[in-house]
């Protein structure tokens, strides 16, 4: 299964936020829930989780 990320770095804020979530689509979905409510101020909704997971992304594998 592909690893899917998130990165804050592509969402406008105006604190510059520079967080990476990494890991199963589930995983990275309540962790970037969690980091958009405890740090950018969100509140937790359905909106919000459908926003987190149309924002990320197939982690790019180097090799």
């Amino acid at each position: 299964m592909t690893r899917k990320v998130a990165d804050c770095r592509k969402s406008p804020s105006v604190m510059n936020c520079t967080l990476v979530i990494a890991g199963e689509e589930e995983e990275v979905i309540r962790a970037a829930t969690e980091h958009a409510i405890s740090v950018h101020g969100h509140e937790d909704s359905p909106e919000l989780r459908k926003m987190v997971k149309e924002s990320l992304e197939d982690e790019k594998v180097s090799a």
